[in-house]
């Protein structure tokens, strides 16, 4: 088998976000989040009823957790900064506590030769930004734009990658079309309003980094689902085409290009979902135009044209556009429910290339959860054989497409530690490394070594 070099220093390393990892939900100052909100009002919707405060105490035990990182082979890793740690009240004083922990994290990274990618909001809102309306408020992407500015005051003489927000879709989908995260409702135009808020509160972020002339780069991280359609027919790829719209450009296009697609534009507006706009809200998106993009990708959608008519009194849902398409064959990861398609990576990076400007770019999560991993294990360690296999075809992709001129500079998985997921909580575990809940002890996986010996060769 032919040995795959990858380029010179690229980025070999895992992803996790604060609200995920770090433990202590309330500890040394920190104010609630949605997520805190939302457990303590129904902690039924999370899964076997595990909530934010059962994270994987990296808060605790980040010298340790951080070694670990070294010993399996990192050079990069990206976690967040909580909003509601960092800045309690959301507007007011800075928490000392907080500053002294991701001070001492970011320098511990830095000793180990780990460079720190931060991100600034991976959808943890805090409750008292929330009070004032979340993302529908733009008191709070004002709020956003001075806590950033904070972040890199404080950290950026020893950050070298920023990043606004992770997947910001996901909290305008989930928690304002489909109703599946907090705030839980049903509202397309007021999901448009959210989009487009965070799209200015990331903005005018950007904005203030550029202010402060850092040796740094800044970037966003988008969750990027290529929508293949079932046939070559004119009606399924006109159904393809409105998703890619829906899902994917509605921020690519304005954080590569400075605007949104005229083609979304004028869906919303015919259906009169259009969020309100002020006039100097063009220009802002203009500004946002990031140095470097995080790419997401798990599986990809599948699509095709409306096999009935559409009720004319049902709200405006993306659906009214597509049907889903399930393809005959696929390969599944049963636990999550997900299609594995590796060559989505490849065309994810092929279409950067030919239609972004091929700007530079890495994957910053791709992962497997799987539920009960314990029954693979041998000898203390887990034989997750099945996670090296999916690194390494969506690796195989990613190398052909560097070969070919993509500007891919690193792989990232999700996750370091297996973390909390959501309404998911530990339902499937992605980790390189294991975490047993109960005592909380933390051990390599097979992937864990297997990663290290790709690192140290640059390839495999």
């Amino acid at each position: 088998m032919t040995f795959k070099k990858f380029p010179e220093g690229f980025w070999w390393g895992s992803a996790t976000s604060g609200p995920q990892s770090e433990g202590a939900a309330l500890k040394d100052g920190k104010s609630a989040n949605i997520w805190d909100l939302w457990f303590q009002q129904q902690p039924e919707c999370f899964h076997n009823q595990v909530g934010p405060q059962d994270t994987s105490t990296f808060y605790e035990n980040w010298k340790d957790d951080i070694a670990l990182m070294k010993e399996i082979g990192h050079n990069s890793f990206r976690t967040s900064i909580q909003w509601s740690r960092l800045i309690p009240d959301g507007t007011g004083e800075v928490n000392p506590k907080a500053v002294e922990f991701y001070s001492n994290v970011i320098d511990e990274l830095l000793r180990y030769e780990i460079e720190p990618f931060i991100n600034l909001y991976h959808f943890d809102m805090p409750v008292c930004m929330q009070e004032l309306g979340g993302w529908e408020s733009r008191e709070v992407v004002d709020a956003f734009a001075r806590y950033a500015k904070i972040c890199f005051e404080l950290f950026g003489d020893r950050v070298s990658k920023w990043f606004t927000f992770n997947e910001p879709i996901v909290p305008v989908k989930q928690g304002y079309v489909y109703a599946n995260h907090y705030p839980q409702q049903h509202d397309f135009k007021k999901a448009a309003t959210v989009a487009h808020h965070t799209l200015l509160a990331h903005s005018k972020a950007v904005v203030e980094f550029r202010k402060l002339g850092l040796d740094s780069e800044i970037g966003i991280i988008l969750n990027l689902t290529p929508a293949y359609a079932r046939s070559e027919l004119a009606a399924d790829q006109e159904a393809a085409n409105i998703v890619d719209l829906f899902f994917n450009r509605s921020f690519l296009d304005p954080v590569t290009l400075g605007h949104y697609p005229q083609p979304l534009l004028d869906l919303l507006s015919e259906h009169d979902q259009l969020p309100k706009c002020d006039p100097e809200d063009e220009a802002l998106i203009k500004q946002g135009v990031v140095d470097i993009l995080g790419v997401n990708y798990y599986e990809p959608r599948r699509v095709q044209a409306k096999l009935h008519l559409v009720n004319p009194k049902a709200p405006f849902m993306p659906e009214r556009f597509y049907d889903p398409y399930v393809k005959p064959g696929r390969k599944m990861n049963v636990h999550r429910g997900w299609e594995i398609y590796e060559k989505g990576i490849y065309d994810i990076l092929t279409n950067l290339k030919e239609n972004y400007g091929n700007i530079p770019c890495f994957i910053s999560e791709n992962g497997m959860g799987v539920e009960g991993e314990d029954r693979f294990l041998v000898d203390g360690q887990i034989q997750d054989d099945y996670r090296i296999d999916f690194i390494k075809g969506h690796l195989d992709y990613i190398h052909q497409a560097i070969e070919e001129g993509c500007n891919c500079m690193g792989y990232h998985l999700w996750t370091f530690i297996d973390c909390w997921s959501w309404i998911n909580s530990y339902k499937n575990r992605y980790g390189f490394i294991s975490l047993d809940l109960a005592t909380q002890r933390k051990t390599v996986k097979k992937s864990g070594e297997w990663i290290k010996q790709v690192s140290e060769v640059n390839g495999y």
